[in-house]
């Protein structure tokens, strides 16, 4: 599995589960978040590094990119827009 169909399937245990989502929301508060999110999915079953995390949202953001705008795009990413470690916990939180 790749680390979108990892993130997939732990949002779904994690909105299904309310000691997951705290689990993972917990990670926020830490000094290392985005380490102890990783430590978390792996503990969790879920094969998640933080470097394949941050390459996962970036690629995701210059596909949607490429898509949408012919595969030019120049404009400056908005902060975060490539962040699936907030994004993902921001999911939980709704």
């Amino acid at each position: 599995m790749n680390t979108m169909e990892l993130l997939d399937g732990l949002q779904r245990k994690a909105l299904e589960d309310r000691a997951v989502r705290e689990k993972l929301l917990a990670t926020r508060s830490d000094k290392e978040p985005l380490q102890s999110f990783c430590k978390a999915c792996r503990e969790l079953g879920y094969e998640i590094y933080p470097m394949e995390l941050i390459a996962a949202g970036e690629d995701f953001h210059a596909q949607m990119k490429r898509s949408t705008n012919g595969g030019g795009e120049n404009s400056p990413m908005l902060d975060g827009e490539d962040d699936f470690y907030e994004m993902f916990l921001a999911a939980l939180e709704e």
